[in-house]
C-alpha cells in the first residue's frame, strides 16, 4: 500500500512524541482505511505493547477486526480475551461489552 500524505504526517508527529498512543492508532487507522489491514494490525500490537501498563483499550478491538479481515480468527479472539480483561481493569464496560460480543459470534 502507497503511503498516503496523512500517514506522513502522523509519523512526522511520532518521531516527536514516540510514545503517543493517539497518534500511533490514528496511524493504524489510516493503514485500515488504506486497505492494509496487516500493517494496521501490527501497528496496534506494537500499540497494545507499549501501554501494557495502562492499556489503550480501543486498539484491542480494532486489532481483532483487522485480524479477523486478514482471517486469523484465533488469533484475533485472543487479542479479545486481552481486551475484555483490559476495559474491565480501566473500567470501560462499553468496550468490555462491545469486545465479549465479538468474540462470542466468532467462537
Amino acid at each position: 500500500m502507497a503511503r498516503t500524505p496523512r500517514m506522513a504526517q502522523i509519523e512526522a508527529l511520532l518521531a516527536d512524541e514516540p510514545d503517543d498512543a493517539f497518534l500511533r492508532y490514528g496511524l493504524a487507522m489510516e493503514h485500515a482505511s488504506a486497505g492494509d489491514d496487516a500493517t494496521c494490525a501490527t501497528i496496534l500490537g506494537d500499540l497494545i505493547a507499549r501501554t501494557a501498563a495502562q492499556p489503550y483499550v480501543p486498539a484491542f478491538l480494532m486489532r481483532a477486526q483487522a485480524l479477523m479481515r486478514l482471517d486469523r480468527t484465533e488469533e484475533a479472539c485472543g487479542v479479545l480475551r486481552q481486551g475484555i480483561v483490559a476495559a474491565g481493569r480501566a473500567g470501560d464496560t462499553h468496550a468490555q461489552g462491545e469486545m465479549q460480543g465479538l468474540l462470542s459470534s466468532i467462537e
